[in-house]
Order: structure tokens, then C-alpha cells, then sequence
């Protein structure tokens, strides 16, 4: 079977609009002293990136409204969490600490160590979408599996992050470790149902023949399962003592029974 062409040219063509995009909302962050906008703006940036290459895709590429659907409702809901999250909370810790690592002059530099470099790594992500896009092969099984990781990992970030914001919720919790629920059978539930997400985009874009796709999920499972788990728990390591005893019993990432 042969592979899926790749267009460089579409796939180079979304990048200025991420730049334009990071900066956009980096100039929001220096009034507001709040790089954290760009958070939410990370999924709505490969929104963005579906939907300039499902428009200069064939129209009758057969997964083409179901993939951009997906993204879609992954995209919203992810933004629209992160946003209500630290609604009225000001600067996360993590970036208030790199603030201070990089003083002065911290804004002027956080449009390239935050904006620029999301924007990079969101145009990285983005190429399963591109691979998904980029054949007329008909539907199959590959396709049925990506579907299958798609709702099992959205269903798993979703309810893990619903059940990390009502304990945040409430202020007995503040020196407290979430250990019930998905979080009693991984320490990062929400990224792991991210990272079966994009592996499920990336089946499909496999189904359509777009091997070459893979770095895309392979970068963002290595952003969460490497990247993102070390920035967390090095800030709740040195706040929350009952941490470490969590980490001695829970896995980090694949869910799996607790050790005794």
C-alpha cells in the first residue's frame, strides 16, 4: 500500500498564522502579567491548523469532517477548562517561578520562551490532522481504532480533570493529595487521556496512509509524559508533603493498580 503524499508547502503554510497568533495573545500577557493565556490558546491553535488543511484538502477526502469534528470538541472543551481553571487566579505558580528564573526584562522574554515556543510545538503536533487529510482511501479498521482511542481518551482526560477541579474546589483540600478516582491508578490521568487522543488522530491519519505523521503524537506524549509530569511534580514535591508517599504507591502515567 502505497504512503500518503506529504505537502510541505500546506503544512508550512499554518505556521505564520500560530506565530501571529502566540504573539497576538503574548502582547494580552504584558498588561495582564499573565502568560498563562497561553494555555487554552494551545488548543485552539491546532483547531486552527485543522481547519486551514481540511480548507485546501480535497473535499471529498473521507475523513475529513469527522477528524476536524473531533478536534473540534477536543479543542473547545480543553480551552474552555484551562480558561475557567485559572479564571481570576492571576499567574499559575510554575510560571510565576519562571518569571523570576528569567528576571528582568521577563516580558520581552516570555515571547519566545512561552508564545513562540507553543506555537512551534502546536505546528509539530498538528501533523497527524495534515496526514488525515491527505488521501482519498476509503474508511477502515485503522480508522474504527482511532475513533475507539479518540473517545476513550477524551472521556478519560475529561472526567479526570472534572475530578481534580471539584477537590480544588475545596479549600480543605489546599495541602491535600487527590488519590481517589482515575488518580488513585495514575498520578497524571488527564495526560494520559490527552496522549490516547492524538494517538487515535494519528490511526486515522495512518489509516490514510500518512506514516510520516508520527512525530506529531510522539513529541506531544513526550511534552506530557516527560516535559509535563516533571514541571507538576517538582512543584507539588516541595508543597505537599504527602506527595512523595502518592508518588511511592501510584504510576506515574499508564493507569494500573496502586501499590500497597
Amino acid at each position: 500500500m502505497s504512503s500518503a503524499p506529504f505537502e510541505p508547502g500546506l503544512w508550512l503554510s499554518v505556521l505564520p498564522l500560530l506565530l501571529v497568533a502566540a504573539t497576538l495573545s503574548w502582547l494580552l500577557s504584558l498588561p495582564l502579567r499573565n502568560v498563562g493565556l497561553i494555555e487554552p490558546l494551545c488548543s485552539l491553535m491546532l483547531f486552527a491548523a485543522g481547519v486551514v488543511y481540511a480548507l485546501q484538502s480535497d473535499p471529498r477526502t473521507p475523513r475529513l469532517s469527522l477528524v476536524l469534528w473531533l478536534v473540534t470538541i477536543w479543542s473547545v472543551r480543553r480551552a474552555i477548562f484551562l480558561t475557567m481553571r485559572s479564571a481570576g487566579k492571576g499567574e499559575r505558580r510554575r510560571y510565576q517561578d519562571l518569571r523570576a528564573r528569567h528576571a528582568p526584562h521577563f516580558g520581552l522574554k516570555s515571547l519566545y520562551l512561552v508564545f513562540l515556543r507553543q506555537a512551534l510545538l502546536a505546528w509539530l503536533v498538528s501533523l497527524p490532522l495534515l496526514g488525515a487529510f491527505s488521501s482519498l482511501r476509503p474508511l477502515g479498521r485503522l480508522d474504527q481504532l482511532g475513533l475507539a482511542l479518540w473517545l476513550f481518551g477524551f472521556g478519560f482526560a475529561t472526567v479526570a480533570d472534572w475530578q481534580l477541579a471539584r477537590f480544588r474546589r475545596d479549600p480543605a483540600n489546599a495541602a491535600a493529595v487527590l488519590d481517589r478516582g482515575l488518580w488513585r491508578y495514575s498520578r497524571h490521568p488527564n495526560y494520559f487521556g490527552e496522549c490516547c487522543v492524538w494517538w487515535g488522530i494519528y490511526a486515522f491519519a495512518l489509516a490514510a496512509g500518512a506514516w510520516w505523521s508520527l512525530p506529531g503524537p510522539l513529541l506531544l506524549t513526550w511534552l506530557l509524559r516527560v516535559s509535563g509530569v516533571a514541571a507538576v511534580e517538582s512543584d507539588l514535591g516541595n508543597r505537599v508533603p504527602r506527595y512523595a508517599d502518592y508518588v511511592l504507591k501510584t504510576k506515574v502515567f499508564f493507569p494500573s493498580k496502586p501499590r500497597n
